[in-house]
């Protein structure tokens, strides 16, 4: 993957050297600056190693000199480095080319590492002497950079972030068959490539035909948002070039089970149909695509193996979006609630069948409704949608099977919030249980034999497929309120919590699918939720959250209420004077709006209906059945996914890449560690994530290191900078550069927290005993067993350990061993005969019958490590047996890698 860009400009062209992570491989772009309005891309197909492509630049820079044989001035000149293309656009003047100059790692993912945008560049392409300049241009280039690429847009170089993580590892399981079936409609396509380039099955010598070494698939353009922006440059080139954007949210977590690493990452893709702010974008277009559409994806991943074959990985999938109808709200007066009005009559439920067509091919059945708008008001305000989505729901239900109908759950979330005799997140939490029951979650793995050991009565009735390699999510929730804001989030954090439990008792962490509140993990997930929702809500609303999970725990202190006015002045705020300026901005990004001489400018248009609304402007040709209003082939693939099913048309979108069996595209190890070169530890461990341990375990010792026991509030970890809280210093993190050096160990930062703590001084300000070293011996050499045992008794161990019970009789023995053999050695003089009987007892003293401080067992070798062994003894003694051929090719990837 070509991660690393220079761009070199001459007088009649721009040069792009891509290459990859460990600079082997190298492609040449080029660009033509000569044409003023027309974009001339030129592919080399070549793939160059490091010495080619300098002398390849070297020639280009002698033959761009004005005068051959000048030294002086370069005919090429570096203009920046990149990290990768967002796209080209065009205005009025000629093409500009979008650039990606700074980058942030914010997640890891099977070991594909997940990139925050920092940084863009914005460079005109066509040169100064052929530019026709237009009046309008800076306008339109000032619309367009309003959409800030800094905030909350993601990449991946390896990883398909448009899709979920079941998706792409059930890829892999596809019967061979339609592999070789796949490959062999290719086979013209295939031909018209170069050799590097191609796409089939790779067969190596002494290999089965079955090893496919890697995949690419069509990425899911709804979530893309730069789709439009390769539009024109995708054909041209080869696919490394290209690289997909997400925007949203992205945020990962470690917790840390006694120790064990346990990553939480969340995934958050903002749908580009529809797209828009608030008030300017409500309810759905006549396509089906809702406003503030939010795929959300919880991702739970054991530490201890980085890899997708060997790991394990679970996920779980749900969905946020406006209400299915047509609808808006007038904000032509200055009101804080808006009336809501249907803007047309749909009586057969059209733009909700599309929408709900649109979920059934990408997540199968059941789909769940779960819809939080007010039933009860004294003005009809939020009452009108739900009257609405409910018959329309009927209607649409009455045509499918029983078993995949629309399930549809409505709860009047803000009424049951004020009434004192109902816990909310109690009612929450029953619906969670209800809805990860049906759908199930996926997970890469089978059952673990500690689910036999520890078995649990929920798990026997868990919804979902159960597959050869593990389970696969089946169906989705769909939650809503008016906004899909705050109400929103909270029902989505107690359904995450829910499956969260499952996927920690399914990867074999916990005994029991049950999370409690104020546990360290809950915290964790807690924290991770509201990141995601502050961030949707300031996309899509201006403002962060103003209800949050503790206002609904009615735990919230006195300051929030303050804080909660102050989000809903921003948001008011920023709906009434900044959401139309904005709008135009996306508009533009996404090429909803593309702007030409014959038509009328962008801020001229009175409305954007017609741009969101397209097939209004056709006639119908081919007008959807009422009846069967779901597409050809969905309900045969039910409950599975039609996009998951492995038939002809999804394996179109699938290419089986043929790379060679040590390449490091597929060596995820050799990629990311670099073994072939020095690294710097800023560079390898450039990512700073919330910790449990470090964040939310207390400090105190004698406390329970697990991250699911239920802790008071006042036992909860202090902050590590100080006076500021957990959740400031949590952004602070997030923040930082990716070069930033990498944190200090847990260890140092819990021995640095006690050691600054209250309770580590006394009340003079003095050092208490704990930090003073222990006096094993006494001066005469005789130990009192009162004084050890006191001493032994005011012990704490850096590890949080107390010894405060009254020690064993035969404890107490072996440290007086311990310290008769420390007096004897001080004492034995060396022109004495030492009699070791004398001295020490060699006697295992551990209750263990092998290892000891005295005597280790020699472990068992097997035969394999044996002969490896005695090949490098012979090896050191000249005789070198024969290279077998995976050594052959080893040496000689060594050798390209450190001298080619």
């Amino acid at each position: 993957v070509y991660s690393i860009f220079l761009v070199i400009h001459g007088e009649d062209r721009y040069f792009l050297v891509g290459s990859n992570e460990a600079h082997t491989k190298h492609r040449v772009l080029k660009i033509d600056r000569t044409e003023p309005k027309d974009l001339v891309i030129i592919d080399d197909k070549h793939v160059y190693n490091q010495h080619e492509v300098r002398e390849l630049l070297g020639r280009l820079d002698l033959g761009n000199r004005t005068k051959i044989g000048q030294k002086g001035s370069s005919g090429l000149s570096k203009a920046l480095t990149a990290y990768g293309i967002v796209g080209f656009v065009r205005f009025l003047e000629g093409y500009y080319i979008v650039l990606i100059t700074k980058r942030r790692k914010v997640a890891d993912i099977g070991g594909h590492s997940i990139y925050k945008i920092e940084d863009t560049s914005m460079i005109y392409i066509p040169n100064d002497s052929v530019r026709v300049t237009h009046p309008d241009e800076a306008r339109y280039v000032r619309i367009f950079q309003n959409v800030d690429l800094s905030s909350n847009f993601y990449f991946s170089y390896s990883y398909d972030l448009s899709h979920s993580l079941q998706y792409n590892l059930t890829l892999l399981q596809r019967p061979y068959d339609l592999w070789l079936s796949e490959a062999s409609s290719a086979e013209e396509e295939v031909h018209t490539q170069s050799k590097q380039d191609s796409f089939d099955i790779f067969e190596d010598e002494g290999l089965p035909t079955q090893v496919v070494y890697g995949l690419q698939n069509e990425p899911y353009y709804k979530y893309v948002w730069n789709g439009k922006l390769l539009e024109r440059f995708k054909d041209i080139v080869h696919h490394d070039w290209l690289m997909y954007i997400i925007h949203g949210f992205c945020g990962q977590s470690k917790l840390l089970i006694y120790g064990r690493p346990v990553h939480i990452t969340l995934i958050a893709r903002r749908s580009s149909k529809f797209a828009g702010t608030r008030f300017l974008k409500r309810g759905a277009n006549c396509e089906g695509d809702v406003a503030n559409e939010v795929e959300t994806e919880q991702i739970v991943h054991d530490a201890s193996v980085m890899s997708f074959t060997a790991g394990s990985y679970s996920s779980y999938v749900q969905v946020r979006g406006s209400v299915p109808l047509y609808w808006s709200q007038d904000i032509s007066t200055m009101m804080p609630k808006p009336p809501i009005r249907l803007d047309q009559a749909d009586p057969y439920a059209h733009v909700a069948a599309l929408h709900f067509d649109q979920m059934l091919q990408r997540f199968g059945s059941p789909i769940i409704i779960l819809n939080l708008v007010k039933k009860r008001e004294k003005r009809k305000h939020e009452k009108i949608l739900s009257e609405e989505l409910y018959p329309a729901v009927i209607n649409l239900n009455q045509f499918l099977p029983p078993d995949h109908c629309i399930d549809y759950i409505a709860w009047d979330m803000a009424r049951y919030t004020k009434s004192k005799l109902c816990n909310v997140l109690d009612r929450l939490s029953m619906i969670a249980e209800n809805v990860v029951k049906r759908t199930g979650f996926f997970i890469n793995r089978s059952e673990f034999y500690c689910h036999i050991l520890r078995p649990d009565e929920r798990w026997g009735d868990l919804g979902g497929q159960i597959t050869n390699s593990g389970r696969v999510q089946n169906g989705v929730l769909r939650t809503n309120c008016v906004d899909c804001l705050d109400r929103t989030n909270t029902a989505q954090f107690m359904v995450g919590k829910c499956a969260l439990a499952y996927q920690l008792y399914a990867l074999g962490m916990i005994d029991k699918p049950k999370l409690q509140f104020d546990t360290d993990c809950v915290r964790l997930f807690e924290e991770l939720y509201e990141d995601h929702g502050d961030t949707l809500s300031l996309q899509y609303g201006g403002s962060q959250l103003v209800h949050r999970v503790k206002t609904y725990r009615k735990i919230a202190p006195w300051t929030q209420h303050s804080k909660d006015i102050m989000q809903t002045l921003s948001r008011y705020y920023s709906n009434a004077f900044s959401d139309a300026d904005r709008q135009d901005a996306i508009n533009l990004f996404l090429q909803v709006y593309q702007p030409s001489e014959s038509k009328p400018h962008l801020w001229e248009l009175p409305t954007d209906f017609y741009l969101h609304q397209r097939s209004t402007m056709a006639l119908p040709l081919d007008r959807r059945s009422y009846t069967l209003w779901w597409s050809e082939g969905i309900l045969s693939s039910l409950p599975v996914a039609y996009d998951e099913v492995p038939c002809e048309e999804n394996m179109k979108k699938i290419k089986v890449k043929r790379v060679n069996q040590f390449d490091e595209s597929i060596d995820i190890y050799t990629e990311f560690f670099k073994p072939y070169e020095l690294t710097s530890f800023d560079d390898t461990f450039c990512i700073t994530m919330t910790n449990s341990a470090r964040e939310f375990m207390p400090k105190s010792v004698g406390v329970d290191p697990s991250p699911f026991t239920v802790r008071k509030p006042e036992e909860t970890g202090k902050s590590v900078l100080g006076n500021k809280s957990s959740k400031e210093e949590t952004l602070l993190q997030r923040k930082t550069a990716a070069s930033a050096p990498p944190p200090p160990s847990e260890e140092a930062i819990s021995s640095t927290s006690e050691d600054d703590s209250e309770e580590d001084r006394d009340e003079d300000g003095s050092v208490s005993q704990r930090s003073t070293p222990i006096k094993l011996l006494t001066e005469s050499g005789e130990s009192s067993r009162t004084q050890e045992i006191q001493q032994q008794q005011t012990v704490k161990e850096p590890y949080g350990l107390n010894l405060a019970k009254f020690p064993a009789e035969n404890d107490l023995l072996i440290y007086e061993r311990f310290a008769h053999l420390g007096e004897n050695q001080h004492k034995v003089e060396r022109t004495e005969q030492i009699e070791l009987a004398n001295i020490i007892c060699l006697e295992p003293v551990s209750c263990f019958p092998e290892d000891s401080i005295y005597g280790v067992a020699p472990p068992q070798v097997n035969r394999d490590s044996r002969d490896v062994f005695e090949s490098h003894v012979m090896a050191g003694q000249g005789q070198v047996r024969a290279l077998c051929r995976d050594d052959t090719l080893m040496y000689r990837e060594y050798v390209k890698n450190r001298y080619m």
